[in-house]
């Protein structure tokens, strides 16, 4: 898929040392991009909005803590 067009933006739980790093792509129709910011010419991951929207619930709600 061409992501040329993506408008990256960083996650607000990235730290600003440079640790891991989270880049999320919103701008694109019908995905969401997510890259690694160190790596940005690196792989990415592409989910649909919903997908991409049910794993935020998940993460705000708890569901992937241990």
């Amino acid at each position: 898929m061409d992501l040329s067009a993506a408008v990256w933006r960083k996650s607000s739980r990235s730290g600003g040392n440079g640790g891991q790093c989270v880049e999320v792509a919103a701008n694109l129709p019908g995905v969401v991009a997510v890259r690694d910011s160190k790596d940005p010419e690196g792989p990415n991951l592409l989910f649909t909005p919903i997908e991409w929207g049910t794993f935020v619930h998940g993460i705000k709600t708890g569901d992937f803590d241990n």
